[in-house]
């Protein structure tokens, strides 16, 4: 097996081979790594003081030194000195007893030198790998930079060599160098103590561009550097928006990626947030880019929207489409744009066309709002034994067997997506659900958490059936699953099992009504049994007037409204508002956000409830004064033609069965009437804030005047 070389350890002690970081010592006994610019000695050892010559002869000696310390080396008579550890800041200093002139002179020169060591070593220490593309980039752009300064200083020295060059020369020379130096020194010093990287470096660049506009030289070179260390940023742009992968193994782009978010939590978590978190926006944004970030992240998720569902898709790229720049032209923008409109269109076309879209919404609207209802009257019918058990008691599997038989017994027979349907019961009942339902938008508990102290403080919460918890639930697969998710599912569910119980209340009522139409068949008359007879009748007004309120005036016209608005969609992002809005004006109009609301229509139902089974329990026991009691009673429950065709007798009910019916009936009229009249001002006053409440409020005073 062959042996891998190590490392050398010169390679360790020294990383550096430019500039003075030869110069740098690695003390064996820390640990810590190298550290630049600790000099040993302020400056070479000479003979005589610079003071000791003639002054030209000191500007002689000076000009060599100077042309040494403009590239980043001592000389005999300027020292340059760390002023502080690991950050390339140096100062320099001259020999004390130079000529005062001339010492004027070379200090103006001075910061040209600490600029020049600083960019050095920037470029030196950001060039290592681990600090990032646009760094490196901006490295580079900057070494190109120093290749064209290091090129004047070698024209100065050949001028000096010549015997044509003065200090007053050598600082005039120096001039176009010294502001653009001074510039890229400030972005170092700033991008250096803040640990910048990625986005805040083009940031910074950006923003020092702007502030020196007033001087032309130094905003192009700014400019020009901004556009170097953004490039292999936009590289990562390109791909993002071209095939909506984020290829940034330095963590550098402004979209995070959070890979513990998996599309199947959309389906099972009400709380899923990952079409908002899988790709997100992270807080430092280019300010070039920031107009269009929105739709830059958007594309992507696009993109991987489509890959997701193993549809291959790659936005169509031409010469004109390369993002290898940004300018004042804006072109990346255009491209940005396309790519866009191009990912948006595909997407909505797949899911549209190969997914159903529209399909599917119409048999969400079929079966949870009850479109075609004609499998759940049946279903109601086949599964009231089993609904009318306690929810722990109740089969999952007997009732999935039942909706099955019902769907395949009415008009949803024809529908394959009936197949996606399942049975669930919840664990508490659907007003206990609402009760601790505080914000629909912000969280929505699932039915298993509920505090013991609420148990009891709802009508009908300790021993509900299934009856009060019945629901459906629908297997959503991706893609449609970000339309149709856990939490939209959750909303449907909620309305769902308003109509089904409302359904149920009206099923109590009118058995209640057939009974008493058998008993006017048999002409039992008596006042009670006419007070029952006219309440019967004011309750299924109330259950039908919901009914109809909540089916032809809030669920079909809004989802007419959301129909024709998806037609015109551009985008899946579009669709998702407008299902999501049309779900939650729907929950809102049904009175299901408004807790005083839902509790009073729930008293009232659940009064209805109580009177129907009453009803059904006391009158036929009544009915025995002859040996063909059993058949009437059979008439009487059934309310067929069969007590019609019976002849009619004339019987009053005996004194003590009178009072106590009586007793009965006035209990249930005063309670059903005082609900009614404390539901009337509720809807009266909402109206004013809640238009749709205005016609329900005339409905239901209606009710209660009749």
């Amino acid at each position: 097996m062959e042996i891998i070389p190590t490392t050398p350890r010169w390679n360790l002690e020294r990383p550096f081979l430019t500039g003075d970081f030869h110069q740098v010592t690695k003390n064996p006994n820390l640990t810590a790594g190298p550290k630049p610019f600790l000099l040993e000695s302020f400056g070479r050892n000479c003979d005589n003081v610079i003071g000791s010559y003639p002054v030209s002869v000191q500007e002689l000696l000076i000009i060599d030194d100077l042309l040494s310390a403009l590239v980043g080396i001592e000389g005999r008579y300027i020292a340059i000195r760390s002023a502080r550890e690991n950050d390339g800041h140096v100062v320099c200093q001259s020999d004390p007893s130079m000529d005062l002139a001339l010492q004027e002179l070379i200090q103006r020169l001075f910061p040209l030198c600490e600029d020049y060591v600083l960019i050095s070593w920037f470029i030196e220490v950001k060039s290592h790998s681990g600090n990032g593309l646009v760094n490196h980039a901006f490295a580079a752009a900057l070494r190109a930079l120093l290749l064209d300064y290091q090129a004047m200083v070698a024209q100065l020295e050949h001028q000096f060599r010549l015997g044509r060059l003065s200090v007053q020369g050598l600082w005039f020379f120096c001039q176009p160098m010294m502001g653009a130096l001074r510039s890229l020194s400030i972005v170092i010093k700033k991008a250096s103590v803040n640990n910048f990287s990625g986005s805040a470096t083009l940031n910074l660049l950006h923003s020092q561009a702007k502030a020196m506009a007033g001087d032309n030289a130094v905003c192009v070179l700014l400019e020009k550097m901004t556009q170097s260390a953004s490039s292999p940023y936009l590289s990562i742009l390109e791909r993002w928006v071209y095939e909506g992968v984020i290829d940034d193994p330095y963590d550098e782009f402004f979209i995070a990626e959070n890979k513990s978010l998996e599309k199947e939590s959309l389906t099972s978590d009400y709380h899923a947030k990952y079409w908002q978190q899988r790709y997100s926006l992270k807080d430092v944004i280019p300010s070039f880019l920031a107009n269009a970030a929105g739709m830059i992240l958007t594309t992507g998720k696009y993109l991987n929207v489509m890959r997701e569902c193993g549809h291959t898709v790659q936005v169509p790229q031409s010469e004109s489409s390369k993002m290898m720049s940004f300018g004042s032209n804006h072109s990346y923008l255009e491209c940005v744009r396309a790519a866009y409109d191009f990912a948006s269109g595909e997407l909505l076309k797949l899911i549209q066309e190969k997914y159903c879209l529209i399909g599917k919404l119409k048999c969400m609207k079929r079966y949870f709002l009850l479109d075609q209802g004609d499998f759940l009257v049946h279903f109601m019918d086949i599964a009231k034994e089993e609904l009318s058990k306690r929810t722990e008691e109740i089969s999952i599997e007997k009732l999935q067997s039942l909706l099955e038989l019902a769907l395949r017994s009415s008009a949803a027979a024809a529908d394959p997506c009936h197949e996606e349907l399942a049975c669930c019961v919840e664990r508490i009942s659907f007003l206990k659900k609402l009760s601790v339902l505080k914000d629909l938008e912000g969280s929505f508990p699932s039915g298993e958490i509920v505090s013991a102290s609420d148990s009891g403080n709802q009508p009908g919460s300790v021993n509900i059936t299934g009856l009060e918890t019945f629901c459906l639930s629908y297997k959503v697969q991706w893609p449609l699953s970000l339309v149709i998710s856990r939490k939209a599912l959750t909303k449907y569910q909620l309305i769902f099992q308003l109509l089904f119980h409302n359904r149920h209340v009206e099923s109590q009522l009118c058995m209640a009504w057939q009974i008493h139409q058998g008993f006017l068949a048999y002409n039992i008359m008596g006042t009670s049994i006419l007070r029952s007879s006219i309440l019967c009748r004011s309750m299924l007004k109330f259950i039908n007037t919901f009914l109809h309120y909540l089916t032809f005036e809030v669920l079909e016209p809004n989802w007419h409204l959301m129909h024709n608005r998806l037609q015109t969609v551009k985008s899946i992002d579009e669709v998702i508002q407008l299902h999501d809005f049309f779900l939650q004006k729907c929950l809102k109009e049904c009175l299901l956000l408004s807790p005083p609301l839902v509790k009073k229509v729930e008293k009232l139902k659940l009064i209805c409830l109580q009177y129907a089974a009453s009803i059904q329990l006391f009158l036929p026991s009544m009915h025995t004064s002859n040996a063909d009691n059993a058949a009437d009673k059979f008439a009487f429950g059934s309310g067929t033609s069969r007590a019609r065709k019976s002849p009619r007798r004339n019987r009053a009910l005996c004194p003590a069965e009178n009072h106590m019916f009586s007793d009965s009936i006035t209990r249930f009229e005063k309670e059903f009437n005082a609900e009614l009249r404390r539901l009337g001002p509720i809807l009266s006053n909402g109206s004013q804030t809640e238009p749709y409440l205005t016609h329900l409020a005339q409905c239901i005073l209606g009710v209660g005047s009749d």
